[in-house]
């Protein structure tokens, strides 16, 4: 897996990860107590975790995968949801958490489920908490929730995950042809704010699983107005989280999220997949680029010392914490990348 040029350094994943799971804050390199624990950063340390264990068959990161699935079954409560503000002190703040968190948490436990690489008991362990949490999945209503939950079901075999799909496919194409009047707004919103990749990806999921070309049309339509922005500089530049893109303004250009390179370079492999279209693997490896100096400031976001991924790009330079979100989406997407590059050029 590259990292600026050198050996994969895994020093600052394990530097954040404790007894519990990821923590979700740094001070600069510093894991930061005092923000605690979230179960979105676990579930996507789950795939991480899973991910690196598929490629290096290392038990120190089966241990992970073991450590972080642990965190993600102990926020589920009894009726499906998932807690997921947690203190140091192992607490959680609050008695249910996101959809988005909810959503994330599918993808987590159905991409685990689906790998070959991991043991029978963990996935056991996954199939239950799956099981008490797809009676909710027909009552999320948030786009991201939905988009994240659907794209977990897609790991997922059965004809209650293929009934849930087309179901939440359903609800986001609705949601796409009643925003999208407008030849210039091809979007499923009125502002275009994070996360912005996961809605076309969860609709290339659809199309997979489904067949429909409603489904397909919707996700080329949409992943255009996002790339049309986001690469016209010739480089990825994603929309900035301090102002976003709201409907008749321009999208703003800062602070830009590693989360955002990392989704996009997600969307366009799953994109290639299923279109084999080499443009889309062509975006995909321009997103991930954005971590590695093609961005707007032309910096790297990875520390060679520590391992980590610095949290952005603001105006004045580089966000120079290394927080949980931004080192997992980059593993996550050089994992990815790596297994669809081995693919083509092979």
């Amino acid at each position: 897996m590259a990292q600026a040029g050198n050996a994969f350094n895994d020093a600052h994943i394990f530097r954040m990860t404790d007894d519990t799971g990821m923590f979700q804050h740094t001070r600069y390199n510093v894991p930061d107590l005092d923000k605690g624990y979230t179960t979105d950063d676990n579930a996507r340390a789950l795939i991480m975790a899973v991910m690196l264990y598929e490629k290096k068959r290392e038990e120190k990161y089966l241990a992970l995968v073991y450590r972080y699935l642990a965190f993600i079954l102990y926020a589920q409560n009894d009726d499906g949801h998932f807690r997921n503000f947690m203190t140091y002190g192992r607490q959680f703040t609050e008695t249910q958490g996101s959809e988005e968190c909810f959503g994330r948490c599918l993808w987590g436990l159905g991409y685990t489920l689906a790998s070959p690489a991991i043991p029978d008991g963990i996935k056991a362990a996954c199939t239950s908490a799956v099981s008490r949490a797809l009676p909710l999945i027909s009552s999320l209503k948030c786009l991201r929730g939905q988009s994240y939950a659907l794209i977990g079901l897609g790991f997922i075999k059965g004809t209650e995950s293929d009934r849930l799909i087309l179901k939440l496919a359903d609800s986001i194409a609705v949601r796409f042809e009643q925003c999208a009047g407008e030849k210039e707004w091809r979007w499923f919103e009125d502002s275009l704010t994070y996360d912005n990749a996961v809605l076309p990806w969860a609709m290339f999921v659809a199309f997979r699983q489904t067949g429909q070309d409603r489904f397909l049309s919707i996700a080329r339509k949409s992943m255009m107005f996002l790339d049309q922005d986001a690469f016209r500089d010739g480089f990825f530049r994603p929309v900035g989280c301090k102002g976003w893109w709201l409907r008749g303004s321009e999208p703003a250009l800062y602070d830009q999220q590693p989360v955002e390179a990392s989704m996009s370079t997600l969307a366009h492999l799953v994109a290639y997949e299923v279109t084999n279209d080499t443009a889309m693997l062509k975006l995909a490896r321009q997103s991930f680029a954005w971590y590695l100096g093609e961005n707007s400031s032309r910096e790297s976001l990875i520390n060679a010392e520590t391992g980590g991924c610095y949290d952005g790009i603001m105006a004045e330079g580089l966000n120079r914490n290394q927080g949980a979100e931004s080192i997992v989406g980059y593993c996550i997407a050089s994992l990815a990348l790596g297994k669809a590059v081995f693919v083509t050029d092979d």
